[in-house]
């Protein structure tokens, strides 16, 4: 079994910064998809960011230019760096990856707010 962490989340001011980590558990992390979710209240969760096994990124349109995923192999940690927030970012961040996407953390809050 997988586990997975979420730390970084809180409170930002419009155009601020936050670094999202999330730390895995296992042997066969880097073989892994990686993928940074978000739900904000009353919406449907949404794909914010992947990055395959071999360092290949996509981002959704929303977002792309302002967050950046990343890994780091040799410490099973997944990061989301998240530059020019806006308040349409705030929502419940949640990492997910493994196979065929079976895991997931129990998420981190994001609220930007002036």
């Amino acid at each position: 079994q997988v586990q997975l962490v979420e730390s970084g989340g809180g409170l930002v001011q419009p155009g601020g910064s936050l670094r999202l980590s999330c730390a895995a558990s296992g042997s066969f992390f880097r073989n892994y998809t990686m993928n940074w979710h978000r739900q904000a209240p009353g919406k449907q969760r949404e794909l914010v960011a992947r990055i395959f096994s071999g360092g290949t990124t996509n981002y959704a349109d929303s977002v792309k230019g302002r967050f950046t995923i990343s890994r780091d192999n040799a410490k099973n940690m997944v990061y989301l760096q998240m530059n020019s927030l806006k308040p349409e970012d705030t929502a419940v961040y949640f990492c997910n990856g493994g196979y065929n996407g079976d895991y997931w953390g129990q998420g981190t809050q994001v609220t930007v707010s002036s």
